[in-house]
Formats: C-alpha cells, sequence, structure tokens
C-alpha cells in the first residue's frame, strides 16, 4: 500500500481535445493525487471534469503530456492491470438486463477473472462484502431495476469495489440524489476513507466539496484554476472568480457552508 500522501496519480502538462483542430477541452492540466485521500475535481458543467476522469481511466487518449499512475505512465499498463488499479462509479447507468443486484455486482470481478472465466465463492464473498461496506447487503438478491436511485447509486460503488481498486473515481455522485441519498453518499465515501481508498470524484456542488474534501482542484475554461487543501483552495473570492457571482464560505455552529451575498 502506498505511504500516506505519495502520489497514486499525477497529471503532467496533459492537453486535450476531441477532434484535430477543435478547441482544446483540458489545457496543460497537471496535478497530483495523494493517496488515501478524498480528492474532488470541481468546477462548472462543461469545464472537462469527466473528460478528465476519461482520460484517467484510458479510455481516452491525451494529446499531450503524461499521466502517471502509481509511478508508471497510464500508457504502459493494459487494460486488466487498468481495472485492477482503479474503477469508476459513472453518474447512472442503464441496465438492459434483469440482473439481481449481486449479479450486477459481481460484473466488477471481471479484471480479475481469465477470459470467459465464471466468479467462484471467492468471487462472490467479495461481492457481498462490497455490499455490505455500503449497508446494502439486504438487497444482494432483489432486481436491479426495482431499486430506487439512491439505492442504485450504492451498487455502482459496490461494484467499483467488488474490483478491489486501490483508486476510487467518482463522476457526479450525487448529481441526481435527494438531499438524504445525498447524505447517505457521503457518510458512505468517509467511512470508505477511513478504511483507506484513494477517492478521486467530480462535483459542481459546493457543500458535497465541503463535506467530503481533502484536497480540492478547481477547473476553469479546461485549465487548474486553483489547487491545494480545501482552505487553501475553495474560497469565496475563488468561486466568485469561477462562477462570476457573489458568493462567500461562512462558518456555522464550526461548520463551513456557502452563502449568497
Amino acid at each position: 500500500m502506498a505511504a500516506l500522501n505519495e502520489p497514486c496519480l499525477s497529471f503532467e502538462q496533459v492537453s486535450f481535445r476531441y477532434e484535430t483542430g477543435a478547441q482544446r477541452v483540458l489545457a496543460e492540466v497537471s496535478f497530483t493525487l495523494p493517496a488515501h485521500q478524498v480528492t474532488i475535481l470541481f468546477g462548472p458543467n462543461g469545464c472537462g471534469k469527466t473528460t478528465l476522469l476519461y482520460l484517467t481511466l484510458g479510455w481516452l487518449q491525451a494529446e499531450k503530456g503524461t499521466i502517471w499512475v502509481d509511478g508508471r505512465p497510464l500508457a504502459s499498463l493494459n487494460r486488466r492491470e487498468r481495472g485492477r488499479f482503479m474503477a469508476l462509479v459513472p453518474q447512472s447507468e442503464y441496465v438492459s438486463f434483469e440482473y439481481s443486484v449481486l449479479e450486477y455486482v459481481l460484473l466488477g470481478r471481471a479484471p480479475h477473472l481469465p477470459n470467459l472465466g465464471e466468479p467462484g465463492e471467492g468471487d462472490v464473498a467479495i461481492a457481498l462484502g462490497a455490499l455490505r461496506r455500503v449497508g446494502i447487503e439486504h438487497l444482494a438478491h432483489q432486481s436491479i431495476r426495482a431499486l430506487s436511485g439512491g439505492e442504485r447509486q450504492l451498487v455502482l460503488i459496490a461494484r467499483a469495489l467488488t474490483q478491489q481498486p486501490r483508486l476510487l473515481l467518482l463522476d457526479e455522485p450525487t448529481a441526481h440524489l435527494d438531499l438524504q441519498n445525498t447524505y447517505r453518499l457521503v457518510e458512505v465515501v468517509r467511512e470508505l476513507k477511513r478504511q483507506g481508498m484513494t477517492i478521486f470524484m467530480t462535483s459542481h456542488d459546493p457543500q458535497v466539496v465541503l463535506a467530503l474534501a481533502d484536497q480540492v482542484i478547481i477547473l476553469r475554461q479546461g485549465k487548474v484554476f486553483r489547487q491545494g487543501t480545501l482552505d487553501e483552495a475553495f474560497t469565496g473570492e475563488v468561486l466568485q472568480a469561477v462562477y462570476s457571482i457573489p458568493l462567500q464560505i461562512v462558518a456555522v455552529d464550526g461548520k463551513k457552508t456557502l452563502q449568497w451575498l
């Protein structure tokens, strides 16, 4: 396991555009992601957050620059190696088959199985353990189509944990959740951090950032506008610059919250 604060992911002057001649989506992005902490990639819609996650996964290829994963260039890792190192929790996912929750979560074992291999008892135990970690083991034999939005998001996290990754990526995990399920997800992420997981997530919700982040990377128009600890990078002045609206962060009963001016 990496030592505390040892980088497990680094972007070095990474730029990306979807088509030759098109405007760059990301321009010379550099940052280092420490292990065993929650780092949140923050910024308005369309600033390049999800694109950056897809580059991390190797689903997109950088136009220039290097992405380092655990001290190795991402390009040197094959698909199975990437799947064992990191896992993605998407915003949502359409399920076309009538999977039970357990069957669906077991899909996360794919990077650990031989080609065309079937999961065994050990894989089932790992999947059930992942469901237990997010508090929904009792749903193991229910149809995934019968679940609420909040329960489905927890299933997606359980599937990712079943990959046994060292790095967990979450793409706007609270985007479609109500207040109760947002709180539930925040508590799950906090517990995963306590267990030693390294978490890299995107969000455009300042309250989620204030609740979870150890480190913040703020994107603006495809560039890193500010990065650092929550106190260093996530200030009212920075938010005003990013959104061009009057905001401030204040302490209420010892907890920081966002306030309109």
